[in-house]
């Protein structure tokens, strides 16, 4: 009962929202890297809201069912297929034992994700579900998943209630700009007033060093008062270092516990999402903002996927016609 990697893709992990709490002992947060397409997958399945899903990055995998289960699938679009037909994503979708889940090349975006609601059956490794790929712990054997590889389920969920109306309508990263917004510091003073003007101004393109630790940008030279060295300190989700060379590096899931390098702003949570679905080549911009606005875009963020819920707890219109339909024929027999 579970799920068999006939192809592993070319970066597919098991990952949760992270293994928060062991920074100070050096260990790595991980976890997803878009946490809006993560929640919104397992919010389709009633799931809770920290369960693992499977991650893949610009090849997805390829899967075989042994038992039914319901799935939803999020993310940049990779042109799913089930048994080589379209399938629809943000949707709940069911699947029959003998079932096969292919993708193709992205549409938009570089990251997919997986929600299972019968549970991945993945220990619990210092409080996450989540691989860390680099410390080889967590996730399945702490590596991204091989072909032949077989993941069983915890749990027998096959019903799921306002089943047909477990679908949303998002088209969430085809853009070719995205502009992300940030909260200056903690190093901005490090930084000539040109150099911040040159950050907050410019457009940086996405080079083809990304990956889960970290995202290389070209673009303007930052410039920096005396030197961009610093005491290292701690590292947040969405850090922007600027080393020597004036580039802006921004820091991800994998990222490392402490740096060296002055951080000049950090990607405010709720944007996160756009950066980690660019590809390589698009363009992004920076736009400044205060700890209060992106306090307020978080609980805006908080209330839009409360009311995705409240839209899948919602009878869809097919199921509305229907009672319409048997409401009539029984008033014709009073």
């Amino acid at each position: 009962m579970g799920v068999r990697i006939l192809k592993g893709g070319m970066l597919t992990t098991v990952q949760d929202l992270g293994r928060t709490g062991y920074q100070s002992q050096g260990f790595s947060v991980s976890g997803v890297m878009d946490v809006r397409s993560f929640k919104i997958a397992n919010l389709l399945l009633d799931n809770p809201e920290n369960e693992a899903v499977l991650e893949f990055t610009l090849m997805g995998p390829t899967l075989e069912f042994t038992s039914e289960t319901i799935i939803s699938i999020t993310g940049g679009d990779f042109r799913p297929q089930i048994n080589g037909k379209p399938a629809k994503m943000y949707t709940a979708i069911y699947m029959h034992r003998g079932d096969i889940l292919t993708f193709g090349g992205a549409r938009t975006g570089t990251r997919g994700y997986i929600a299972f609601s019968s549970y991945l059956d993945i220990p619990v490794v210092m409080g996450s579900r989540s691989t860390n790929i680099k410390c080889k712990i967590g996730g399945f054997k702490g590596r991204k998943l091989e072909d032949g590889d077989y993941i069983g389920f915890r749990a027998k969920r096959r019903y799921l209630p306002y089943y047909l109306s477990r679908s949303l309508d998002l088209n969430e990263f085809d853009q070719e700009k995205v502009t992300l917004r940030v909260v200056m510091g903690p190093q901005e003073k490090m930084f000539t007033k040109e150099g911040r003007e040159t950050f907050l101004n410019s457009e940086y393109t996405v080079t083809s060093e990304f990956d889960r630790m970290g995202c290389r940008l070209e673009g303007p030279f930052i410039a920096y008062k005396t030197t961009s060295d610093i005491i290292s300190d701690g590292i947040a989700f969405g850090s922007v270092q600027v080393p020597s060379h004036g580039k802006p590096i921004i820091l991800l899931a994998d990222r490392q516990t402490t740096g060296g390098y002055a951080k000049i702003a950090t990607v405010i949570s709720v944007d996160i999402p756009k950066l980690v679905q660019r590809k390589t080549e698009q363009k992004v911009r920076f736009q400044a903002v205060s700890v209060e606005e992106a306090q307020k875009l978080l609980a805006d963020e908080m209330k839009e996927l409360n009311d995705f819920r409240s839209q899948i707890y919602t009878p869809c219109k097919e199921v509305l016609d229907c009672r319409l339909v048997a409401k009539r024929i029984s008033a014709l027999f009073e």
